[in-house]
């Protein structure tokens, strides 16, 4: 890994090159996801079949062939591992449980003149999810997915997964029975954006699409945000890891790597004060690369976005960290859980060294759909929020009218909208 020391005296414009390395750009491939967008809008159905002609290496015969049949969804449960059931069902109670302490409650507030002012939270009424595949299947990203949506009371919950060569992904469609989706279309890419955006003869148009995906899925939420409400623009995989001379170097580097294991453009950062620990941790990456199954992908992501940076003390280390912004935050110092005041911008915080960051993918219970890029600084982590809308509620009685009405009047006719000064003095005129 390359290691870069905040001696350096060009520590500066390298640290930039870090921050800046994290924006993905869209421009090369916006162009081909508008006209996929333009076509699935003009053509619906139509052109979904051509576009899985083209990019999925089969032909549907039809948009029935789009639909996966209840029954194999049903069949990839049953067939499934009993241990792998179980995990399932763990993951499921434990995200469940979480997310229902997420959602928020509707609220009226009675004033004093006899006035009403309120909140009123309604779920979506279709929620589109997309699932990832191709390098990799992701059950775990249908659980954390799902859950949340049916959590925030959805009523139609509708996914779309990528199917090259037509091949189902079982322990995907598993994961959808333990969740009770029954609504699943073989539709990879931008294609399954812009059909979950607009509707076809065959899918349903949600309200709100969520789910990771490659840069022409996240080009496309992109483009089609407005048409269609999105919960985050997401990028590569990234983790980043605040250490000690305490921590253990072994731990770190596998935790480095369990990010870039899934893809070439996942970014692993590690910041240190100690120089000792940094240079043990790059060893050990070296040791854990010779046994790893995805090596290739691994060691392209660490030479190409791979980085330990050393720092001046455990203080200049948070300071750094917080202006990248990581997707996932490990904090492997001697204290960890007191640094957590200080730490201001993270998708998911992960507090000692017995917190592996793939123990919040699957089991821990938050959200593992997370912000990436460095939108941590504005971006949340997928939950019941957003698969709900606030209404305001708002009901004046005649003294309360009386009350503030005058005042509303005048900035009403200081903005020059007289139909709603009138609308307001007509009423306190009628006493």
């Amino acid at each position: 890994m390359k290691i870069i020391r905040f001696s350096d005296e060009d520590f500066k414009s390298k640290f930039d090159s870090i921050i800046k390395s994290a924006s993905a750009s869209i421009g090369d491939v916006s162009v081909k996801v508008q006209n996929i967008i333009d076509e699935v809008k003009n053509q619906g159905d139509e052109a979904i079949i051509k576009h899985i002609s083209m990019f999925d290496k089969w032909t549907p015969k039809d948009a029935s062939a789009l639909v996966v049949d209840e029954k194999i969804i049903e069949e990839a449960y049953h067939n499934a591992d009993e241990a792998l059931k179980d995990a399932l069902l763990l993951a499921y109670e434990r995200i469940k449980s979480f997310h229902e302490k997420q959602m928020p409650k509707s609220w009226i507030d009675y004033e004093e003149n006899g006035s009403m002012l309120g909140q009123k939270i309604t779920p979506v009424d279709c929620a589109g999810l997309y699932i990832p595949g191709g390098k990799a299947s992701y059950p775990s990203s249908m659980l954390m997915n799902a859950i949340p949506a049916q959590v925030a009371g959805v009523k139609e919950i509708i996914v779309c997964v990528p199917t090259p060569n037509d091949e189902l992904n079982p322990v995907v469609l598993a994961a959808a029975y333990v969740c009770g989706i029954s609504k699943i279309f073989k539709v990879g890419g931008a294609s399954a954006i812009a059909a979950m955006a607009y509707g076809t003869d065959s899918i349903p148009k949600a309200d709100v699409i969520t789910g990771p995906g490659n840069i022409y899925v996240a080009t496309a939420k992109k483009l089609l945000f407005g048409e269609v409400n999105i919960d985050m623009i997401a990028g590569p995989s990234e983790i980043g890891v605040l250490a000690d001379s305490d921590a253990n170097p072994e731990l770190i580097a596998i935790d480095l790597l369990s990010q870039a294991e899934h893809d070439e453009m996942a970014r692993s950062i590690l910041i240190t004060d100690s120089e000792e620990l940094a240079l043990k941790v790059a060893s050990e990456v070296e040791i854990a690369l010779k046994i790893l199954p995805r090596a290739e992908i691994a060691r392209k992501s660490i030479e190409t976005n791979g980085v330990i940076i050393i720092s001046n003390d455990l203080s200049h280390s948070i300071k750094l960290m917080n202006k990248i912004a990581p997707e996932h935050l490990e904090v492997m110092t001697k204290n960890p859980h007191e640094l957590l005041p200080l730490i201001k911008h993270a998708g998911a915080i992960f507090l000692g060294e017995n917190t592996p960051e793939a123990i919040g993918d699957y089991v821990a219970g938050p959200n593992h759909t997370l912000p990436t890029s460095g939108t941590a600084r504005f971006f949340s982590p997928l939950g019941v929020e957003n698969f709900l809308k606030r209404s305001s509620i708002i009901s004046m009685s005649k003294s309360g009218l009386q009350e503030v009405g005058a005042a509303a009047a005048l900035i009403a006719g200081i903005e020059g909208l007289d139909a709603h000064r009138m609308s307001v003095e007509k009423r306190l005129q009628n006493k």
